[in-house]
């Protein structure tokens, strides 16, 4: 059997949310070095393009951590095969015809790309939430200080454009 009840919240979110439910706050959780983790040399043209997109905003919000390298990595890849199946939807519309032997349409299919779209987006509004990217997820978020929108050359330097 699973474990009841909804996930543990970090600490830092608890923190930043005024802990409303009282309960103890973990004392001893991990905290993961801040920074911008490089972007992975196996993701495809698509993935890069999405972490070259998103990286620097999760970084101007504060969010992002050297070891949520591997999860980025997950969200941009998912997000690139989202975005196949939705390029090869616009080609091919919906759904495939389906003919009998003389050549007459029997019935129309659904392409599986359909499905897959699906599913994908679904993982992907999942990794959204984790990561503060959909604004109901940001307002469960508060962070004390914004920093200045750095330049691109700034951006580049500190190595959020590593794609």
């Amino acid at each position: 059997m699973g474990r009841r009840g909804p996930r543990p919240q970090p600490t830092a979110l608890k923190m930043l949310r005024g802990n409303p439910s009282h309960r103890p706050i973990n004392g001893e959780e991990p905290k993961p070095k801040s920074g911008i983790p490089r972007c992975p040399s196996w993701l495809d043209n698509y993935a890069k393009a999405c972490w070259r997109e998103i990286v620097p905003q999760l970084h101007d919000m504060q969010v992002l951590s050297l070891i949520d390298r591997q999860a980025l990595a997950n969200y941009c890849q998912v997000w690139s095969r989202w975005r196949k199946a939705e390029e090869f939807l616009q080609k091919h519309g919906d759904a495939l015809p389906i003919k009998d032997e003389s050549g007459n349409l029997k019935y129309l299919a659904q392409f599986p790309q359909v499905a897959i779209a699906r599913n994908l987006l679904t993982i992907l509004n999942r990794y959204q939430a984790e990561f503060g990217l959909t604004p109901s997820a940001r307002t469960r978020i508060s962070v004390p200080h914004q920093k200045v929108r750095r330049s691109g050359i700034e951006r580049f330097i500190s190595g959020a454009r590593n794609c």
